[in-house]
């Protein structure tokens, strides 16, 4: 569970971390860097997606900078995979809402 947000630190689980962050299958992986810093292109997840969950929630940010690239969102539909894209404050609400079903999540902690 994602206990607490804030810009730039996130505690899971009573860990803190202050780098972007993925979850899959309930596990935290840590320091999640992407081929440019603030777009999501599918090869910055495909670890995410060779889990195969149900759901893929991205925190774009704390003021939403992170842009998904269409080939994402297209992937994305084509395989029947829910992606929600919204700003990270909100994205752990969703999460945490989420946990109990096949999700994975993607959180950029900044900007």
């Amino acid at each position: 569970m994602i206990e607490n947000y804030s810009f730039g630190r996130i505690v899971v689980d009573g860990k803190a971390y202050t780098n972007d962050i993925k979850i899959i299958n309930g596990a935290v992986k840590p320091d999640w860097w992407r081929k440019e810093g603030h777009h999501l292109y599918l090869e910055d997840m495909q670890d995410v997606i060779d889990a195969g969950p149900d759901t893929i929630i991205v925190g774009c940010g704390h003021d939403g900078v992170l842009k998904v690239d269409q080939e994402v969102r297209t992937y994305c539909q084509e395989k029947g995979i829910e992606l929600i894209e919204v700003k990270t404050g909100n994205a752990v609400k969703k999460y945490n809402e989420m946990k109990e079903r096949d999700v994975a999540g993607l959180f950029h902690l900044t900007c």
